[in-house]
């Protein structure tokens, strides 16, 4: 069935596609419409609307036909409806934000913590770096908390009051798996040292190699944390996630394991990998984690890394592999802006 487009809120246009047999609804709203506050920083090519179409478009979906596990899962990169439709056959909640993170590759970092203090307010609006100035309308807690506030009102169905507290000023941010691909998964991780979260979920990341960030306590607990990359991502070879990986704390709890040769519970680790044929393209390996076209299919034609992203998603974090060594053969030390 076709896209249907209703106006039963004057602030915004849902988007609803939903199968006669299926109880699966998406939803998107504009978030300059969802508050009047929201503000563009063109500095940053952070805008609401360019060449004519609309930039802050935000998306969310849930399936209502499937037992529901009361979890929120924000992805902090671009939508990707296949994606989203396996986290709602798991039973989760599921939206994608549109806040100021274009700054990504557009500042270099100052010292070792300054890409992540950028991440960070952008995450939570709060004015924690000097390199730039995003106010919290504009960051991902803010976006988030009003895109679940409207959902609830528009989607009664869908159940997404069930993500804010009792007074209704804020998203229950225990209940919510933050997670992205790329830089996105990076700031999913920075933002996860800040907030405690049900978990992490990190494709082709995190890296900030340059970055001692990922070191420092962390609010949510290191067995929460789940990393899944290629191993021909230049983030791999290139030494940039097994740090981040270690400093995370992610060795504590089970050994890398190529999903490849292996089946869930993948040792109960936290750190899995993969050498499936990506045509030794770097780029394709780099998205290849996530659903998509680039991602590797098995002899039956489904893609292989289906049960890998079940188990990111959902293993329980109670259940944890044993403790492995930290790798002597992973470079540690890598240069300011390197």
């Amino acid at each position: 069935m076709k896209p249907l487009v209703t106006f039963a809120c004057l602030v915004a246009c849902v988007l609803t596609s939903q199968a006669a047999d299926s109880g699966r609804k998406t939803l998107t709203a504009r978030a300059s419409e969802l508050d009047p506050r929201a503000q563009s920083h063109p500095e940053i090519d952070f805008v609401f609307e360019k060449d004519g179409k609309p930039q802050d478009i935000q998306n969310a979906s849930v399936n209502t036909s499937v037992k529901m596990q009361g979890k929120l899962v924000i992805w902090l990169m671009g939508h990707s409806d296949a994606l989203f439709e396996r986290l709602n056959g798991y039973g989760l909640h599921a939206i994608q934000v549109h806040y100021a993170n274009k700054w990504f590759g557009k500042l270099k970092p100052t010292d070792r913590m300054a890409r992540g203090n950028v991440r960070l307010e952008a995450a939570i609006g709060r004015d924690v770096s000097d390199q730039i100035n995003i106010p919290q309308p504009d960051s991902m807690m803010e976006r988030s908390y009003k895109f679940v506030k409207w959902l609830a009102k528009e989607h009664p169905a869908g159940k997404w009051k069930q993500f804010l507290t009792a007074d209704g000023k804020s998203l229950q941010w225990e209940k919510v798996i933050i997670s992205g691909s790329s830089h996105g998964s990076t700031t999913a991780a920075r933002f996860a040292k800040e907030v405690k979260v049900d978990r992490v979920v990190m494709l082709c990341g995190p890296r900030d190699q340059d970055q001692d960030w990922q070191g420092i306590p962390s609010a949510t607990p290191a067995n929460r944390y789940f990393g899944f990359s290629h191993v021909l991502d230049g983030g791999w070879s290139g030494d940039h996630y097994c740090r981040s990986w270690e400093l995370l704390g992610m060795h504590q709890f089970g050994p890398i394991v190529n999903v490849d040769d292996n089946q869930p519970p993948y040792a109960n680790s936290r750190r899995l990998i993969s050498a499936a044929d990506v045509g030794g393209n770097a780029d394709k390996a780099h998205s290849a984690v996530t659903p998509g076209k680039n991602s590797p299919k098995s002899a039956d034609g489904t893609l292989a890394y289906e049960p890998v992203w079940k188990y990111l998603y959902t293993h329980p974090v109670e259940l944890t592999g044993e403790p492995g060594a930290i790798d002597p053969n992973c470079q540690k030390d890598h240069p300011l802006g390197k």
